[in-house]
């Protein structure tokens, strides 16, 4: 007798075995707990056996579930980008979900996003900023911007610029006030503004080279911030020294507004990367963004 299985569940099944929560599985789908309850029963009652453990604190895949799982995943996977990738043909269209880091100037500045978005109207860009590294593809975006060293060797990476260099600055009436620093081990004695990527996490350290020799030095900020912006706009009142990337001060230094220190201690690195996976069928609408940066790079 051929078993019947309602395959409309699978989806269900994988968001639930992958958010490990009912709740958050319910949020990602658009559907109420009850609802995503009600079908993991249904699969569970037609296979005859139970595919999750579930507490008061926890949902967890039992090894039957851990096996499906296995078995289904890749195939969804593969079935929804070949679906899109149909859907899609003639016209790049649909959301177009991308993580990117928020240091990453040369995507974020706006004149690349609206350019394509003027070319692209049927395309929505869905754009989160976040300094979290986390698998894109688990999480559900189609590709993501991040400094070339952190991206897995997996994924199709494509330069969306050249190497890029650290900087310390601080506004000159700070300069005028407290000096500057000759050593970055000085940076210690110096009222510091300091950037913190995630909650509860310590501040970034400052990364120098001498002679060949990379260093940190744990600075001791007086300000803390996981906002790039405020750090800028603190250095620009004199509150501090600050270190970030070049292109965030660039602007500034030109203008005369900050000044750059410590040049000779700090040197170049890898840039930044627009990454995807490597998939057989690639959507027409993250197609369309690959086309488009290789095409303002030449511009």
């Amino acid at each position: 007798m051929t078993m019947k299985i309602d395959l409309n569940i699978l989806p269900v099944f994988t968001a639930v075995a992958e958010e490990s929560n009912f709740q958050a599985a319910a949020n990602r789908l658009g559907i109420t707990r009850s609802a995503v309850s009600q079908m993991i029963r249904k699969l569970e009652n037609q296979l005859g056996i139970a595919l999750f453990t579930r507490t008061t604190r926890s949902v967890k895949l039992t090894e039957t579930g851990e096996h499906l799982f296995s078995l289904v995943s890749a195939q969804l996977n593969t079935m929804q980008s070949s679906l899109e990738n149909i859907a899609s043909y003639k016209t790049p269209r649909g959301q177009l979900k991308i993580a990117v880091t928020s240091i990453a100037e040369p995507f974020l500045s706006g004149q690349l996003i609206t350019a394509f978005s003027e070319l692209y109207p049927e395309i929505e860009l869905d754009i989160t900023v976040t300094d979290d590294e986390f698998d894109i593809v688990k999480a559900g975006f189609d590709a993501g911007v991040r400094l070339g060293d952190s991206i897995e060797q997996d994924m199709i990476a494509l330069a969306i610029s050249g190497l890029q260099r650290d900087m310390v600055v601080a506004a000159p009436c700070y300069i005028e006030q407290y000096g500057k620093p000759e050593h970055p081990r000085d940076l210690l004695n110096h009222r510091c503004i300091g950037w913190r990527p995630k909650l509860n996490n310590s501040p970034y350290h400052w990364e120098f080279t001498e002679n060949g020799q990379d260093f940190e030095v744990s600075v001791g900020p007086c300000i803390i911030t996981n906002d790039l912006q405020l750090m800028l706009r603190t250095a620009l009142a004199g509150g501090g020294i600050t270190f970030a990337a070049e292109e965030t001060f660039q602007s500034h230094i030109k203008a005369g507004a900050l000044v750059p220190l410590l040049e000779a201690y700090l040197p170049y690195y890898s840039g930044f990367y627009f990454f995807y996976p490597n998939r057989e069928n690639m959507a027409p609408k993250l197609r369309a963004m690959v086309d488009f940066i290789k095409n303002w790079k030449r511009t």
